[in-house]
């Protein structure tokens, strides 16, 4: 079963984790199933930007994301060349090494976390 690192995040998950997750599960759905609190506005339907992350090792084996994924990015704060929504980030079979950006949209004007 492939393990995923959460690196630390002040708010979510403030000691990091490592969890195991089965391939064909969203990213999202892993951190959520096991009490890591990430923003899912959309209640993971790709229509917002609540749930980005960073994926820091691990990035190629989530299979390409799709144009719909794509164009909702673009709206990410703090995008990277790793960045992928949560919930449309399916795991494979390798290990993934991910991190929850320190904002969100729904945060960048209000406080840091």
């Amino acid at each position: 079963m492939p393990q995923i690192v959460i690196l630390p995040h002040a708010l979510f998950c403030p000691e990091g984790a490592v969890l195991e997750a089965p391939a064909g599960m969203s990213v999202c759905d892993v951190l959520l199933e096991n009490d890591i609190d990430i923003e899912h506005a959309c209640d993971r339907v790709c229509a917002c930007t609540t749930c980005h992350v960073l994926v820091r090792e691990g990035y190629a084996t989530l299979g390409e994301p799709e144009e719909k994924e794509e164009d909702m990015l673009d709206k990410a704060w703090g995008l990277e060349a790793v960045s992928r929504l949560s919930c449309q980030a399916i795991i494979g079979s390798a290990d993934l090494v991910v991190e929850i950006p320190k904002y969100t949209i729904n945060h960048a004007s209000e406080k840091s976390h």
